[in-house]
């Protein structure tokens, strides 16, 4: 036995090295990984009753291919049902919206189409599984050979069963802006500099911006780091800056143009790709073009220098062009918005008000990725691959911050922190496989698995945060009846009627807008801030008040729902205002009640000035 402990790998028996080749196969694996994930997905949510996920951005999504699908024009990217007269200009992208119409096309071969639509939506968050899979297997196999693969997919598995972005019916773009993200990392910790892998990370960075802003600081600092990395190693990365400067011109360039209507050609916008990003962009990547054809021969403090002058280039042509994107898009909201709806969204929570309403959580969306940013500065510190690890912190951090202001930062910062934790439990691994009777060894290898995962740090605080409650607290809070706002059962009484303009909720305005003909004044998308004014006013307003209100914005019905939340607030606001008084039942004389579902507590009225 001691003898075949002591073999070399070469002199191993055939059938170890064909085992161990199938463990290490760089396709047959993450197949595995990808089909084992996909399976407890299905098993997970098979109770799933809709085909569409809970999210609003899920819905508005379906109802924005439907359109697509019934001749709506590919740069006609206005939802005409959504706010006001003239409907509202959204700023998501068609390069989501194809992949889902044309498998509702295909569908449509064998089922209904409202089967087709299921199908559909069941299939696209699933496909994404594969290649989010695959990036993050070959950025722990390129980082740490086999182990860290398996490492990689691991995390990466338990990654994909906590978020919400890969379950059947979630078609919000998240989720494949997660797999662009991955497909980048997997390109930069490749540290050959091959110029094949800096050219397939522009075009998914020009693919990012293609389809939303979310990953704009991302794409930044991805940016600036190779560029740093032009200017620090001169002519040995310069065919790697060339293909990376060309390449993201030319690509960011086509989603411009593939993307936005020419008559949009000079509006800038900062929450899609339009002439800011597309321009700023640009001016990166040419000038980072010429500066690797032209300087790369220059010292060190030359490159540096003409680094900077790139620098002061593009912040002049962000001033010039677009010095509106320097801050965050919602910043100018109004503040009645901002109060109402913005500083109540789940995703746009910042730590103080997680930290406030939802402690268990901090660990799960902040810990892991802190831990992967000092994991980082270590190994910098210590010069272990300071380059990579440099480009990794910092790519983590600039996400970490994200999610320090809104919460929908998390996700991403969790992905990104899983490459480097998987060669740190790689190594760990090895550390403690090598010395089987060193307890230290082995608790450290264990202890550093379970903070690398942010499902542990869920588990933990849900604990931690029942055991505190139902011991130091006298009364638990009960948890709050839910209550059927946005079904299709609970919207049918107005699915036939004659299509006309809903005032409701703006949660309820995406499914109203999926279930029914009519347009809704609000939705909850900044793009429409005019609509949400207006439905807030109303519901604000007293009765008297209200009427004018409605006949202004041209209301023909008003769907109201007691247990929405945005409707008992407005009610605790404006205790005389419409709302409260419809909760409390007093119906004015100019809505007419008519029959709703017995199973719901939406309540219809026509409105008769």
């Amino acid at each position: 036995m001691t003898q075949t402990l002591a073999m070399s790998p070469e002199a191993a028996p055939a059938t170890g090295r064909k085992a161990s080749s199938r463990w290490s196969h760089p396709v047959l694996v993450p197949l595995i990984y990808c089909i084992l994930v996909i399976v407890a997905q299905l098993v997970i949510h098979r109770h799933v009753t809709d085909y569409v996920g809970p999210d609003n951005d899920d819905v508005m999504r379906l109802v924005e291919v439907r359109d697509l699908l019934a001749g709506q024009g590919w740069f006609d990217m206005i939802q005409y049902r959504l706010g006001l007269d003239g409907g509202t200009l959204m700023h998501w992208s068609r390069f989501i919206d194809l992949p889902i119409a044309s498998l509702i096309l295909f569908f449509r071969m064998f089922f209904s189409p409202e089967g087709a639509e299921a199908a559909a939506l069941t299939v696209w968050p699933l496909m994404l599984i594969l290649p989010l899979m695959f990036f993050m297997a070959l950025a722990g196999r390129r980082m740490a050979a086999v182990e860290g693969m398996h490492f990689s997919l691991l995390f990466t598995a338990l990654f994909v069963l906590l978020s919400p972005r890969f379950v059947p019916g979630s078609i919000d773009h998240d989720n494949v802006q997660l797999c662009l993200v991955a497909l980048t990392v997997a390109m930069l910790v490749d540290e050959s500099y091959r110029p094949r892998n800096f050219a397939i990370a522009a075009v998914a960075l020009a693919i990012q911006l293609g389809i939303g802003a979310e990953t704009t600081p991302f794409v930044a600092v991805v940016c600036v780091a190779v560029a740093c990395l032009w200017a620090w190693d001169g002519a040995l990365f310069a065919p790697a800056a060339k293909a990376f400067a060309l390449t993201l011109t030319i690509a960011v360039s086509a989603a411009f143009f593939s993307l936005v209507s020419p008559r949009f050609y000079s509006m800038v916008t900062c929450d899609n790709l339009s002439l800011g990003f597309y321009a700023i962009t640009s001016a990166g990547g040419v000038g980072l073009l010429l500066s690797a054809i032209f300087a790369s021969h220059l010292s060190r403090p030359g490159r540096m220098a003409v680094l900077a002058a790139n620098g002061a280039f593009v912040f002049a042509t962000t001033i010039a062009i677009a010095p509106q994107c320097l801050h965050n898009p919602l910043s100018d909201l109004d503040p009645m918005l901002v109060d109402l709806w913005l500083s109540r969204v789940t995703e746009a929570q910042s730590i103080f008000s997680v930290a406030h309403r939802q402690p268990d959580m901090l660990g799960t969306f902040y810990a892991t990725s802190f831990i992967a940013m000092l994991v980082c500065a270590f190994r910098m510190l210590r010069g272990d691959r300071a380059r990579m690890h440099a480009i990794l912190m910092a790519l983590i951090a600039i996400n970490w911050i994200i999610t320090l202001v809104q919460v929908r930062g998390a996700e991403f910062a969790n992905l990104l922190a899983i490459p480097p934790l998987a060669l740190l439990v790689a190594e760990l691994r090895r550390v403690s496989a090598a010395d089987t009777k060193n307890v230290r060894a082995s608790f450290f290898y264990v202890v550093t698995v379970l903070i690398s995962v942010p499902t542990v740090w869920a588990v933990g605080g849900a604990f931690a945060h029942e055991v505190i409650v139902n011991r130091f607290m006298a009364s638990p809070a009960k948890a709050e009846e839910t209550t059927d706002c946005i079904s299709k059962e609970a919207l049918a009484p107005i699915a036939g009627l004659e299509p006309g303009v809903v005032v409701a909720a703006s949660n309820m305005g995406a499914p109203i807008l999926r279930f029914t003909p009519h347009r809704v004044l609000s939705g909850p998308y900044h793009r429409d801030p005019d609509g949400m004014r207006a439905e807030l006013n109303i519901g604000l307003a007293q009765p008297q008040q209200a009427e004018a209100l409605l006949r202004d914005a041209h209301v023909t019905l008003v769907a109201f729902c007691k247990g929405d939340p945005q409707m008992q607030l407005l009610s605790e606001r404006s205790p005389q205002g419409l709302y409260a008084q419809l909760s409390a039942g007093r119906v004015p004389t100019y809505l007419e009640p008519f029959a709703a579902s017995a199973k719901s507590e939406v309540q219809f009225f026509r409105f008769k000035p």
